[in-house]
């Protein structure tokens, strides 16, 4: 796997860590396998690094009070912290005992999701969830190229790649497997799980109905929503749920499920070269992205009624009224159909189509509904 070629100052990134100290002395910084965690931590200045993957160092934790002790007023990492038989109390002592010690744990999973998580740390830690590369991630690595950033994904090994870097992919989902979900989740029938993974991400995109899955699984349906936790879990599934009112036009229970990244869809999907058609469902995966690294844990919801009419996201901002969000490759594409019937249900709020030739924002009006045109740069005023 390609390292990365020069020092990156990965600038959002390092600045939502540095936000995040300001709330709590433990901050989780959680995301897949691969997507920087680690180059990103040991780009902070002055840190002291620790990497739980060894055995030796896992020794030094054994007594935790001793190990912090040693360590006063200095920024410490704590990467893959989810190797520790116990990392919550480590975690724990670190923020009740010792303030002075700024910590940074790196994990693939969200705290409280295994038994190895005995504390969730609730009131004592702040989370940073490390998404796929955005497009501030493009900027600092010098390549803006949708195009690239669509086939070879978002994590950097991958997009830094001199070409779709094939093999890495199935070598990653087997890693994936063997370090994430064995070690934490000690599920069974390997191959049922992967094959899971499999038409998720052909499937990507869409409604999520278990029962469609579990037959060429060849697993129940309680299985498949137990499986689909798992991957929510570690971060290679979104979950979009309904936003409504529970007004019976509307669409309520049924989720839709995006995968975690455009270069596993692309593969999957055999896609080498993209046609005009692909970049639409891909620009919608990419738009989502940046929303998630936005808004972080906060949930993005779609909305859609009994009569088809549907919206790609809606954001809740309490009190404020919801932001509906369309995703179009290009300005040209867009239909107001579909936010005018989502408008004479809940008229206040923003509007926005998000298309990747906008450079500048502007607005217009379809019959009494005012939209805002932006791309993605002016996208995160909105998502923030």
């Amino acid at each position: 796997m390609l390292k990365y070629r020069h020092m990156v100052h990965r600038r959002f990134w390092l600045e939502q860590i540095s936000g995040a100290w300001q709330q709590r002395s433990v901050v989780l910084l959680a995301g897949v396998r691969r997507v920087g965690k680690t180059y990103l931590c040991q780009s902070l200045p002055g840190i002291e690094y620790f990497d739980c993957e060894l055995p030796r160092v896992r020794r030094q934790m054994e007594d935790p009070q001793s190990f912090l002790a040693g360590l006063r007023n200095r920024t410490v990492v704590l990467d893959e912290i989810q190797r520790l038989a116990n990392p919550s109390e480590l975690l724990k002592i670190a923020a009740d005992y010792f303030p002075d010690v700024k910590v940074l744990a790196t994990g693939s999973s969200t705290l409280g999701t295994t038994a190895k998580f005995r504390d969730t740390l609730t009131g004592r830690k702040a989370e940073v969830w490390l998404t796929p590369m955005i497009f501030a991630d493009l900027e600092d690595f010098q390549n803006t190229g949708l195009e690239h950033r669509f086939l070879q994904g978002g994590l950097p090994p991958f997009f830094l790649a001199s070409g779709i870097p094939e093999r890495d992919f199935q070598e990653w989902l087997d890693s994936y497997w063997a370090k994430d979900i064995q070690e934490l989740f000690r599920l069974e029938r390997r191959q049922a799980f992967l094959r899971f993974i499999e038409l998720l991400l052909l499937r990507s995109g869409g409604i999520f109905e278990a029962s469609s899955f579990a037959r060429p699984c060849e697993v129940s349906r309680s299985t498949i929503s137990n499986y689909l936790q798992v991957l929510e879990a570690t971060f290679l599934a979104q979950v979009v749920r309904p936003f409504s009112s529970h007004r019976p036009t509307e669409i309520v229970a049924a989720p839709k499920v995006y995968a975690f990244d455009t270069g596993f869809i692309c593969y999957y999907r055999g896609w080498e070269s993209l046609r005009q058609e692909d970049y639409g469902l891909l620009w919608e995966h990419l738009v989502l992205n940046e929303i998630q690294a936005h808004r972080q844990p906060r949930p993005v919801s779609y909305w859609r009624d009994k009569r088809g009419h549907e919206v790609d996201f809606i954001l809740r901002r309490k009190p404020e009224a919801p932001t509906a969000i369309e995703c179009k490759w290009t300005a040209a594409d867009f239909d107001p159909t579909n936010l005018k019937a989502f408008r004479k249900q809940y008229p206040q709020g923003e509007n926005l189509v998000v298309a990747h030739d906008v450079d500048r924002a502007y607005d217009r009006e379809f019959q009494g509904v005012k939209v805002k045109f932006v791309g993605l740069a002016e996208l995160t005023h909105s998502c923030s």
